[in-house]
């Protein structure tokens, strides 16, 4: 059955980014001409993603006013002591059906989500291929086109590719997620990233890498990421677009 879901993470406060988020959340930051999580809602929607959930925390009013009766919305009320992994853990009801998974300061050409949800593997993430890494990188190590580890931990050395920080998981693959996702909170993992789960479920149900072959993406952590993705990202968005529409 093809998705119809997705959530958006964005509750955590983008302290790297400070003093651009001293007064906003990261993903109502502008990029080529709207804001980030603008370019992921109006990608979601162009592939038939019509029910969007945004997990909101830090500035969640501002997101909110400007997202509207747009998307639905999960309060992490707790988003100073917690993570992302937090955050979706309380999306959880809502991953259960099946659903893509995106950081909120992702950006990405629509050709990369219709690529992920074209995929045949039920259960996958966007990777980009490569083979040097920083020690921010959250690293994926590969099996060919199988994950078998995640972590910003992974020494560079064993890993194959970057994290883009988009998934996507069936009706099955979600609730063995969500079994991830309620071990790991209850261990104390409230304050770790959304891949330390990826982590877990790879280890034992597959977990698939749909790579980005060159098509230009970013997440955006710092303030020198969101100058190249004004500068480079955002116009080589619109040029491929440009590209796709004139075919």
């Amino acid at each position: 059955m093809p998705l119809n879901k997705a959530i958006i993470l964005a509750a955590g406060v983008g302290s790297r980014l400070r003093p651009l988020t001293d007064d906003r959340p990261k993903c109502l930051l502008e990029v080529g001409g709207r804001m980030i999580i603008d370019h992921q809602v109006n990608a979601l929607r162009r592939f038939g993603i019509s029910d969007v959930i945004v997990v909101v925390g830090y500035c969640g009013d501002q997101i909110r006013q400007h997202l509207g009766d747009r998307v639905r919305y999960i309060d992490n009320e707790r988003y100073e002591r917690t993570n992302s992994l937090y955050s979706l853990w309380l999306a959880r009801e809502e991953l259960l059906p099946g659903s893509l998974i995106l950081n909120s300061d992702v950006l990405a050409p629509p050709l990369l989500f219709e690529r992920l949800l074209q995929a045949p593997a039920p259960d996958a993430i966007l990777a980009e291929r490569g083979d040097a890494f920083e020690a921010e990188d959250m690293k994926v190590m590969l099996d060919g086109g199988r994950v078998v580890d995640f972590g910003k931990d992974l020494p560079p050395e064993r890993a194959h590719a970057h994290n883009v920080g988009v998934a996507k998981f069936s009706a099955e693959g979600a609730s063995r997620l969500v079994d991830c996702l309620e071990r790991l909170v209850a261990t104390g993992h409230e304050n770790d990233w959304v891949p330390v789960a990826f982590r877990e479920f790879a280890s034992h149900w597959p977990l698939s890498a749909v790579t980005t072959d060159g098509l230009p993406w970013i997440e955006i952590d710092y303030v020198a990421d969101l100058t190249r993705a004004r500068l480079e990202i955002a116009p080589a968005l619109l040029a491929l677009e440009s590209a796709v529409s004139g075919r």
